[in-house]
C-alpha cells in the first residue's frame, strides 16, 4: 500500500472549541456577510474587491498588509468592500515544493499538516479580529472547509478544482459567495454548470457523514482568463466577453447572476502590473453598458506589500513567493481609483 498515515488531525470541532471565535468577531462577520450578501443579490451597488497576496504565507506581513487594507476600507466604504485574500492552500502551479500555509507554516521546513491546520484558523480569525474585515480563501480541499466555516466569507474555487463534483457540492451548503472560476481551458459551460451545481440542493458524502444542502443562492462565476493548448494565455476580462457571460446567465435559470473578474492569472499573463489597466478596462465595461453593470459585481487582485516575488530562502518581508503581485503603494492608489469609477 502506498499511503503512509502519519498522524490523526484534529477534527473541525475540536480545532473550533481549541480556537473559539469570540461573539464580536462573530457580531462583526455576520455585518460584513450581510453587507457582501447584498451586493450579489443587488440590493447594494457597492462593488467588491478579493484583494492580496497570491499566497499567505506567514502571518506578520499579512497582517500588516489586512491593516493597512482596513485604513483604506474606512475611506472608501461608501463605494467598495474590500475583502482580503488570505489564501493558505495555494500551492505552486506543478503542486512540487511550497504548498501554502496549511502544508508548511513556515515555508522552508518541511510539511506539518497539524501545525498548517491550527496555523489557518488562527491567521484568518486574526485577519477578522485584528482588522474588522472579512476573508476570502480559495478551497482547494473540500473536506478541509469546514475547519474554517465560521471565519470565511468569501471561497474561490480554482480553475482546476472547479469541475470536481465535490468542490461544487460543498459549495451547495455555504451560505456565503462561492466564485467558481473558468477552467484552465476556458470553456465558460463548465463554470456555468459548476454555478448550477453549488445553486442546486445537493445529498452526498462529507467528512465521513451522509449530508444534504439547501443550495446556495450566492454562488456565482469568475473569469480567470484561459490557456490554449500551446500554452498561450487568452484573456476573457473584454467587453464582449462580458456581454457573452450576461447573455449566458441570462438563458440560465440561476439565482442572483454575478460574475467577478479576476485580473491576475491568464488574464494578465501573470505580468501583474497589468493588473491596473485590466481592473480599469473593466470599469469601463461597465459604464458603458447596464446589463455589464448589474453583472460584474467585484474584481480579484493580486497584491502584497512588495510588488513582484521571491524565491522561498530570499527574506523579503511582504513579497509574494508564489506568483508576483502589485505593490501596496501601487495597490492602494487603484483602489481608490476604482472608488471613483464605480
Amino acid at each position: 500500500m502506498s499511503f503512509h498515515f502519519q498522524e490523526k488531525l484534529p477534527i473541525p470541532a475540536e480545532t473550533k472549541k481549541r480556537y473559539p471565535v469570540s461573539e464580536e468577531m462573530a457580531r462583526k462577520k455576520a455585518e460584513r456577510d450581510g453587507e457582501i450578501r447584498d451586493v450579489f443579490t443587488g440590493e447594494s451597488d457597492k462593488f467588491i474587491l478579493v484583494i492580496g497576496p497570491c499566497s499567505a504565507d506567514n502571518e506578520p506581513a499579512m497582517l500588516d498588509y489586512a491593516g493597512r487594507l482596513a485604513a483604506v476600507q474606512e475611506e472608501v466604504a461608501d463605494r467598495l468592500i474590500l475583502v482580503p485574500r488570505v489564501y493558505t492552500n495555494k500551492p505552486r502551479t506543478t503542486g512540487l515544493g511550497y504548498k501554502g500555509l496549511l502544508h508548511q507554516p513556515d515555508p522552508e521546513k518541511e510539511s506539518d499538516l497539524f501545525a498548517g491546520v491550527l496555523a489557518i484558523r488562527k491567521l484568518h480569525m486574526h485577519v477578522l479580529e485584528q482588522t474588522g474585515l472579512p476573508t476570502a480563501d480559495e478551497m482547494l480541499y473540500p473536506e478541509n472547509y469546514w475547519y474554517l466555516s465560521d471565519v470565511l466569507s468569501y471561497v474561490a474555487v480554482g480553475a482546476r478544482s472547479v469541475e470536481d463534483q465535490q468542490h461544487r457540492l460543498t459549495c451547495s451548503g455555504m451560505d456565503i459567495p462561492a466564485g467558481m472560476k473558468n477552467p484552465t481551458g476556458g470553456d465558460l459551460s463548465i463554470m456555468m454548470n459548476a454555478v448550477i451545481a453549488a445553486q442546486a440542493p445537493q445529498s452526498f458524502i462529507y467528512r465521513g457523514w451522509a449530508v444534504n444542502t439547501d443550495g446556495n443562492e450566492l454562488a456565482h462565476t469568475v473569469l480567470r482568463g484561459a490557456t490554449d493548448s500551446n500554452g498561450n494565455t487568452i484573456p476573457n476580462y473584454h467587453y464582449e466577453d462580458l456581454a457573452g457571460v450576461a447573455e449566458l446567465y441570462a438563458h440560465a435559470e440561476l439565482k442572483n447572476p454575478a460574475c467577478i473578474v479576476d485580473t491576475n492569472h491568464a488574464n494578465s499573463g501573470k505580468r501583474f502590473k497589468e493588473q491596473i489597466r485590466i481592473a480599469k478596462e473593466v470599469m469601463h465595461s461597465r459604464r458603458h453598458n447596464g446589463d455589464i453593470r448589474a453583472l460584474v459585481k467585484g474584481l480579484m487582485i493580486e497584491s502584497y506589500l512588495v510588488e513582484g516575488n521571491q524565491k522561498i530562502g530570499q527574506h523579503t518581508y511582504g513579497c509574494s513567493i508564489t506568483d508576483p503581485c502589485l505593490g501596496w503603494e501601487d495597490s492602494q492608489r487603484l483602489i481608490y481609483e476604482i472608488a471613483e469609477q464605480v
